[in-house]
């Protein structure tokens, strides 16, 4: 892909769109950070919190499939995977397809944890948009929700 750097003071719109997506980025960091510290996610590393999310999101997978998934080599996954496997978050069945293979699952722990996290950052932001913002502004919110959903296709 070749980026274009185009004079923005040749186009004012493009200016504004400029300056809404920096604020936009920092914003949605700022956010994802606040969110995350309302839940406890222990020790896991990014690449661990990504398989678990995958396996929610997908369903039971392989560790090669996983590797794949998130463009790792199968040796990383392998040790990603014995991490979550000691932490009882996920567990490991043989392939019905393929005897050789195993397709991991997350565990009824790891679902219930993944559970109270989301209600835990749930919470916090509802209590936070109702004690910060009006009722005038909340339905301000609501409306940017509409144009930030179009922005990513939802």
């Amino acid at each position: 892909m070749v980026w274009m750097m185009i004079d923005a003071s040749d186009h004012p719109s493009l200016s504004t769109a400029v300056t809404l997506a920096q604020d936009l980025r920092g914003f949605a960091g700022k956010l994802k950070r606040r969110l995350r510290e309302q839940a406890d996610v222990g020790d896991l590393t990014p690449s661990q919190t990504a398989v678990l999310l995958r396996l929610e999101r997908d369903g039971p997978a392989t560790a090669s499939a996983l590797a794949r998934a998130e463009a790792m080599r199968p040796q990383s996954m392998g040790s990603v995977i014995a991490g979550l496997e000691a932490a009882g978050l996920v567990f490991g069945t043989p392939d019905p397809d393929d005897g050789r293979q195993t397709m991991l699952a997350l565990t009824e722990a790891c679902r219930s944890w993944i559970a109270q996290g989301r209600a835990a950052r749930q919470d916090w932001l509802s209590r936070t948009i109702d004690a910060k913002l009006t009722s005038a502004e909340q339905e301000q919110l609501a409306t940017a929700m509409a144009l930030l959903q179009r922005l990513v296709g939802d």
